[in-house]
């Protein structure tokens, strides 16, 4: 298997920091960032005698530090053994297997036992809501509850923050720029209009974050114009590396004693290790991995080879950007880019044609590739790959011009000396470097050139056993990808055996009462397990509808039953609904039907970004919305807002898909039963999370509902129902106004 590579983008990250003591959101860290260890002798004596006091079981104790500082907190014995085998955890060491089933409280559960071990700990979530709340909620109320001094870092995706560099270089140029990308006249209007208000703020700002600029529309392209990326960093060589953003988070990072991330900078990080790129996220000896059964989808994502239109047109736009020194360097460059996007355009279109039998164009869709396809662009792969030589000779050939140096006016350059000792002018000093700063950029630009030709060579060669290639099309963007099969060997030597202490949980992690499938998938050997029920009364908060007679999903009549009975359930419920499905045909379908039948208010995914979409669904009484795969999980909504969920088939995962196939073949090579070991596992945990957006809070109340039949007529719905909540079933219609009306079904 060839050398994972470095993840383009992600490679970087976005902290915001909180000291000891200070207000959660502020960007005070006037302590410097010392970590807890680094106090003086006094402290840190009276500190460790406080810790010495206080025990995990002292926490969760009904009149325990959260009891005292939390007016809502409750005693869950969930909870406090959780609590106890994750310090148990931290102080053998080893990995420990925690399903908590909803409503048991795991994230302080996990919290208090990292922050009483006095380490540093990475906390790894699977969505940027749970993220968000450890750091803006849980991390607030535990400080102060506990009375311990720590520091806590929230880290996002490099794409994040402003690059002062790149900011430096679109200054003063954004019509020659604009244009020169390829954006024309409305891209240079765009970045009229919106330079002037970067680069106000980017003398204001103290985080760098895009998030701060609530104006700026989130689809903007002139962002990733100014943009931190992984690909265009130059790293120590840049001349704004002291000031850089992304650098300065990374530092205050290395001074923290929790480090919040997600499992894209979790893998991203676990990739660049072994690259010149280095250390992303500061070393820790333990890891407390939340949302754990997204790991394997998330290190498949990020432990492969990507090359596509997108791809190669940001090179040919940044490489336009250069000023290059005198003309004929100028038109060298130019010619270079002009025949680099000539066969990069030459090459995805024979691509397309070679993994697109019937030519349909689709929004999304993934084809698998094989060495006989992808020889049929054998030769306009040749032609790019030759273009990107020239690209690459041609960049270290070239004479640049001196950049602006920007960071004279901000009076922040040192002063330097010249060969003889004495000291030079700033203006001189300044583009003496800017001229240096100008061969860095070429330089990375030719090393992204040389980079994308040897991946293009990989991924058309098509041979490796452990990959799985497929083509993907999405939108106008065409990705020729190759992604490991299997991640457990990957996640077991990057992840597991780099950690003393490593704690994966979630609320749905075993199938059939056993851990055994995420042991499989994620390469793990000796766990310690733990398995907890949840919190919630099912009994008598939430009833699950099956329907008498369904015709089979694979059927032609199944979508028009399935509107049919979609519409009479949200008449029952009054809309308040989430229904889910397992594809956009079928969303389709049942919307026809019931935009037509309902008068409720029903929102649609793709309409409008997710955030926003949740929102409208929070704000609007009796909505209902229509959404497929993202909004099965990590999205909650509390209260009457949301009282049903309703999910159209078992959530199986395409065999059609490019990786599933691969996995199926796989296992059924080894001698194994694929849809026993794999595929009903994965579904099973999929319907799980999809149900598990209904009951969120003790006093949450509500209608689950799945309409597919296998779930009675098939052996394997018995291993479906057995991992439902233990709500009673019910098959009547009537049942669900029985319910609303406060009649409660026996079991």
């Amino acid at each position: 298997m060839p050398k994972v590579p470095a993840v383009p983008g992600v490679a970087g990250l976005k902290a915001c920091t909180t000291p000891a003591g200070a207000t959660v959101g502020t960007s005070a860290w006037a302590t410097g960032g010392t970590p807890s260890g680094a106090t003086s002798v006094t402290s840190a004596k009276a500190t460790a005698g406080a810790i010495a006091a206080t025990t995990v079981a002292d926490v969760f104790a009904p009149d325990g530090a959260l009891a005292r500082a939390v007016p809502e907190f409750e005693t869950r014995a969930g909870q406090a053994e959780m609590a106890a085998a994750v310090a148990r955890a931290f102080a053998d060491g080893g990995v420990l297997l925690a399903e908590a089933g909803t409503g048991t409280g795991k994230t302080l559960a996990y919290l208090v036992p990292a922050i009483l071990s006095r380490q540093r700990v990475l906390i790894s979530t699977g969505t940027k809501n749970l993220q968000e709340q450890i750091y803006f909620k849980d991390i607030p109320t535990l400080r102060e509850a506990l009375g311990i001094p720590f520091t806590a870092t929230y880290m996002k995706g490099r794409a994040n923050y402003l690059c002062l560099h790149k900011l430096d270089q679109l200054g003063g140029t954004t019509q020659t720029a604009a244009r020169a990308s390829g954006g024309g006249a409305p891209r240079a209007l765009s970045n009229d209009v919106f330079l002037p208000i970067v680069k106000e703020w980017s003398g204001r700002t103290e985080t760098g974050d895009r998030a701060e600029l609530e104006d700026l529309p989130e689809d903007l392209a002139f962002w990733n114009d100014v943009s931190a990326t992984a690909e265009t960093c130059l790293g120590g060589e840049c001349p704004r590396y002291d000031e850089c953003f992304v650098t300065r988070m990374r530092q205050r990072a290395a001074a923290s004693d929790v480090v919040i991330v997600n499992h894209h900078l979790l893998c991203a990080d676990a990739a660049v290790r072994q690259s010149a790129y280095g250390e992303v996220i500061p070393a820790c000896n333990y890891a407390v991995v939340d949302e754990a059964h997204q790991l394997e989808d998330v290190a498949t994502q990020y432990f492969g080879f990507s090359v596509s239109t997108y791809r190669l047109e940001e090179l040919a736009r940044d490489v336009e950007r250069l000023d290059a020194g005198d003309r004929r360097s100028k038109d060298d460059l130019a010619k270079a880019v002009g025949k680099l996007r000539d066969h990069a355009r030459a090459f995805f279109t024979e691509l397309a044609f070679a993994h697109r039998s019937d030519q349909t164009a689709r929004a999304e869709e993934r084809v698998r590739a094989t060495q006989t396809s992808l020889a049929l662009t054998a030769d306009a792969a040749a032609h790019l790959t030759g273009a990107l030589d020239i690209v690459e000779a041609t960049l270290s050939l070239a004479r640049l011009a001196p950049l602006p140096a920007p960071s004279v006016v901000d009076g922040k350059r040192r002063p330097a000396k010249d060969a003889r000792g004495h000291t030079k002018d700033a203006t001189e000093d300044a583009a003496e470097d800017a001229h240096a700063d100008g061969n860095e950029d070429a330089l990375a630009l030719a090393t992204r050139a040389r980079d994308l030709r040897t991946e293009i060579r990989f991924l058309l060669r098509g041979d490796d056993p452990e990959f799985v290639y497929f083509v993907e099309f999405r939108g106008r963007g065409v990705f020729l990808r190759a992604s490991p099969i299997d991640v457990s060997r990957i996640v077991r030597e990057l992840l597991l055996d780099r950690m003393r202490t490593t704690v994966l949980t979630s609320a749905t992690l075993t199938v059939d009462g056993t851990f055994a499938y995420i042991r499989d998938r994620l390469g793990i050997g000796a766990a310690a397990e733990l398995r907890l029920p949840s919190e919630f009364d099912f009994a008598r908060q939430a009833i699950l509808y099956l329907p008498p007679r369904m015709p089979d999903p694979r059927s032609p009549d199944f979508a028009l039953a399935a509107g049919r009975e979609v519409i009479e359930i949200l008449r029952r419920t009054e809309g308040r609904a989430f229904v889910l499905f397992t594809s956009y045909a079928t969303l389709r379908a049942v919307q026809s039907i019931a935009e037509m039948a309902l008068s409720y208010p029903i929102f649609v995914q793709g309409t409008a970004p997710r955030s926003q979409l949740l929102e409208q669904f929070r704000e609007t009484p009796h909505a209902v919305l229509f959404a497929t795969s993202s909004f099965w999980q990590g999205v909650d909504v509390m209260g009457e807002a949301l009282s049903c969920v309703i999910i159209d088939k078992l959530p199986f995962a395409s065999p059609g898909d490019p990786i599933t196939a691969a996995r199926i073949d796989a296992i059924r090579a080894r001698g194994g039963e694929p849809f026993d070991e794999y595929q009903v596992p994965l579904a099973v945990l999929t319907l799980q999370q999809g149900l598990g957006r209904l009951i969120r809070h003790r006093r949450d109340r509500g209608i689950l509902a799945v309409l597919d039949p296998r779930l009675r007529t098939k052996g394997y719905g018995r291993r479906f129902l057995a991992s439902l909540p233990p709500a009673p079933v019910v098959h009547d219609l009537a049942r669900i106004e029985q319910f609303f009306c406060g009649k409660y079904p026996s079991i």
